[in-house]
Formats: structure tokens, sequence, C-alpha cells
């Protein structure tokens, strides 16, 4: 995939408001402006669509085409800055299909009212069109000088929801072909899908036993780009459940190690695998997250899931998470083993709502408790902070049911593009029957959907005091050494932009 550093996001609930409102029963061309919120990446920056202000009564003339009056954009401008907010002008093409180019008059409309926007909000002005089939394209107007407003095409706009519907730009984002390792995997989804999927920017958070089986079904089912966040090393104690650990890396950095392998195994024509070696509760692992498209939660910690469940809803990327649980008794033997597989998203319940993790675990984290060996000494045997449950052939498990919930998610086989949150007992040999449902009324995630930059959370910080801390030196991977485009570049300098070109420093 190429340079995507512009996209927008909206909510399935937003999109199919807008849809009812652009795409007229008569055919003729409609219009609404709304709010948006800024999700900056390490490469992207996306507009988070938060809220439609629709048009009153003499608010805009429809006459084939559609035209907005002055005091609708003044009304929208004093929303927009009254709620510190970004404003976005969205219209439809009701012939159209597919990615939209601009008309004069789009263009027009757009740009010769961006500095009044800029001047309003100080965000760029953002320019949407809607077409027939419900495919979205866009457009940031950026401000280049005094009274300049260049046009920045978005390679995506983001439908979020039960699926995940993606509409593509493909001068920015050309479609790959199937190449002769995939035919197996196209045959099962069709090469739509595949395009769709192989286009998707994933995110694996932590290179772990769960996250590697992940990482290397995705690069072997075809995507084109995988980030690796990752802070730690591999240990002799790994080999037994990391995919990709040999006795001969011991030592090296996990992200850049599994980075590598999946390089030697991917089957996309146009392949890259970037290495983050920081903790996603890191700024410089948060912004690398913000700039994908799904993410993967493959971590055991509460503070890291925590980080994913915020970014799931203010940043509108889908969060598919799972988790294993394993029991034995007093003559330790094997009583329980568990894994479980869900996705976050809006209108889903959350990974607190779920039990994933424990809230107040997250602030002893942060404070370094939980790497206390004093404070774990005094945890129960079975508390999941003092249990080692990482097994291959469980975490093999927990992998695929991951991976089979985020396939749903994108495929949508016969429309069904929500499988809900599912249990298995490997003792006893069941599935519990899905559970669908929402978070509590208490629960503060929902009221964060598309707020992005602006929620006024922190959920970034150090790594805590105790956790291992080396500023040790490494040769730098091969993913910076080959000339590889200047995206990659330009996402390794961002995740460690105070590390020089040929070595990397990083703390554990």
């Amino acid at each position: 995939m190429s340079q995507a550093t512009h996209s927008v996001a909206m909510t399935t609930t937003v999109h199919e408001s807008a849809r009812r409102h652009l795409l007229r029963a008569d055919g003729q061309e409609d219009l609404t402006f709304a709010l948006w919120r800024p999700s900056r990446g390490c490469t992207r920056m996306t507009a988070l669509i938060e809220t439609l202000i629709l048009p009153r009564e003499g608010d805009r003339t429809v006459h084939g085409n559609v035209s907005f009056h002055a005091t609708y954009l003044q009304r929208a401008m004093t929303e927009a800055a009254k709620a510190g907010a970004g404003l976005a002008l969205l219209h439809s093409h009701p012939l159209g299909r597919q990615w939209q180019d601009m008309s004069s008059d789009d263009i027009a409309a757009e740009q010769g009212n961006a500095a009044a926007v800029y001047g309003a909000t100080r965000l760029s002005f953002v320019g949407l069109t809607v077409a027939a089939d419900g495919a979205w394209s866009a457009r940031f107007w950026e401000r280049v000088g005094p009274r300049r407003y260049a046009r920045r095409d978005c390679a995506t706009v983001r439908v979020v929801g039960d699926r995940l519907q993606v509409t593509y730009m493909n001068k920015l984002a050309p479609p790959p072909a199937t190449t002769g390792e995939q035919i197996r995997t196209v045959s099962a989804w069709g090469e739509r899908a595949q395009q769709h999927l192989a286009r998707l920017r994933v995110g694996v958070i932590g290179a772990g036993s769960v996250g590697s089986f992940i990482a290397e079904g995705l690069a072997r089912t075809g995507c084109e780009d995988v980030i690796v966040i990752d802070y730690d090393r591999i240990e002799r104690k790994n080999l037994d459940r990391l995919l990709y650990a040999t006795r001969r890396i011991i030592h090296q950095l996990k992200a850049v190690a599994l980075g590598d392998r999946l390089r030697e195994v991917a089957t996309a024509r146009r392949f890259e695998a970037i290495p983050v070696p920081f903790a996603v509760y890191e700024e410089e692992g948060f912004r690398a997250a913000l700039d994908c498209d799904v993410l993967f939660s493959c971590v055991d910690r509460p503070w890291g899931r925590h980080v994913l469940n915020f970014i799931a809803y203010a940043h509108l990327i889908p969060v598919i998470d799972g988790g294993i649980s394993v029991r034995k008794n007093r003559k330790d033997e094997l009583t329980a083993a568990d894994w479980r597989a869900h996705t976050v998203t809006a209108d889903h319940r959350c990974m607190e709502c779920i039990g994933q993790y424990d809230t107040g675990l997250v602030q002893l984290e942060r404070e370094g408790r939980l790497d206390d060996p004093t404070y774990i000494q005094n945890l129960a045997k079975d508390h999941p902070l003092r249990v080692s449950e990482n097994v291959f052939a469980f975490s093999m498990a927990c992998a695929a049911q991951q991976m089979l919930q985020m396939l749903a998610m994108v495929v949508a086989p016969l429309g069904r593009a929500n499988p809900g949150e599912q249990l298995y007992h490997f003792v006893g040999a069941h599935m519990e029957p899905p559970k669908w449902g929402t978070c509590q009324p208490e629960c503060l995630f929902p009221t964060l959907i598309a707020q992005g930059d602006h929620s006024k959370i922190d959920v970034t910080g150090p790594k805590p005091p105790g956790r291992d801390a080396t500023v040790e030196r490494i040769d730098e991977p091969p993913t910076a050494r080959r000339s590889v485009g200047e995206r990659v570049r330009t996402a390794l300098r961002a995740a460690v932009d105070h590390l020089k070109p040929t070595k990397w420093i990083t703390r554990r």
C-alpha cells in the first residue's frame, strides 16, 4: 500500500444517518455539515466524523445539484468552534459508484470556504462525497500559506461497526494483484474481498505466542502492511511458544525478529512489516497504533488492554482481543483451559465490561507495582498475574479464533460480520453460545466514541519503574536499511526519531 497520510473514519450509525439524508428518493444531490475530531498517528492524520449538523428549512437549495446558503455555513462554523471541533462538508453523487472525483463546483464550494473554516476552527476543512452504493471519498484542505489551501486526498474512508467497510482511493492505495501463492486463499472468498483485506494496515500489539501466530497468518493470507508493536526481547523461556524464535536470535527485539520472519513468509507482492520497539502505552507505540485500520490485542497486562480499549472507541479502530485462562488442582493436574475472542468497537461491549482487565490494576501497573516481586508474591497462586498460560497449542487455538473474528468483520460472509463474543473450554471440549451486547450504562468508553485526540484522557506514559529499562544499542533492522519507500522510513523515524539512523536504542 502506498503512502497514506490522510484518512476519514465514522461509525456505522453516522454513516447510515448521512446516507438517509444525502441519498434522496428523488435522485437529487444533497449536503450536510458535520463535526470532526483529529486522530494523529505517526504517519496518518484521520478525521473522525462525530456529529452531523443537518440543514434546516432554508439552509440550502436543491436544484438537481445542491448549494448551501451562507447562514448555514455560519451556523455550522459557530457550532464547530463552540465544540472545539473541525468542520466537514458531506454531499452526494447519487449516480456515482465507488470513489468519486470532484467537479469544478465541488472544488469551488470546498476550497473557497477553507479559509473561513480554518479561521473559525483552526483545523482543516474536510470534504466527503458519498456515491449511490454508499462508498465515500474524502479530502483535507490544508493551509499551505496565507489564504492558500491545498487539497490532500485521503487514501481511505472507513465505516466502523459490526462490519469494517473501507473505500479506497486506488491511486493512493492500489488494489493488489493476486499472486500464485494466494490461489487457495482467494478461492475461499473471492478477489474483491481479498483486495479489501490485503490493503488494510493491521497492527499486532504484542509479539508473543498469540501475536506471532496472528502476524504470520496475516502475512501468509496476503496482507500487505503489518505493524508489530512490542518493546520486549526474546528469552530462552520463550522458545516453547514463539513461532518465529530460535536459539540463534535469543536477546533480539521481538518486534524486529518477528518483522524479519514476516518478510520471509509473506505472499503479497508488496509487503511491509514495520517493527515498533515500544509498548503501546508509550507515546511512540500509541501513535504507531493509530496508523492502523485494525488492531490485534495480544497483550496480557491491564495497562496495554486499557490503552487498546480506549483506541477502539475514541479513535474508531476495531480491536480484536482474546485471552487464555488455565487452572490446575493441588495435584498439579490440568482442570480447565479456556480461551476467548471478541471484537471491541462501537456498539460492542468493551474489554472492561467483558471482564478482560481490572481498571484498578491499570494504575498499579503504571506505578510499577505489578513488577514488584513482593507485591506479586502476595497474590493468590491462581491469580492471572502469577500464572503462565501461553502453552503453544492453546495460543495457536486462541490466535485462530481472533483471526476468524477479523475475517468475519472484513469479509462478512452472507452478510454476517459479527460472530459475537466467543469462549471455548478445552476441558469438556465445547464452545459456549456466543454473546452480543453493549456496555453497561455507567461505562465511560461509549462516551468517548470518535473523540480522538480531543478526548482529554491521557492513557500513555513511560514504562513503569521496575520494568527492565536498558539502553542497549543494536543493529538497525533490514526494513530500515533497504530502500522500501518513504512511508516506511518516515514511520520508523517517527517511532524512534530520537535515535540515530544507523542504530536503535530501546528501553525495556
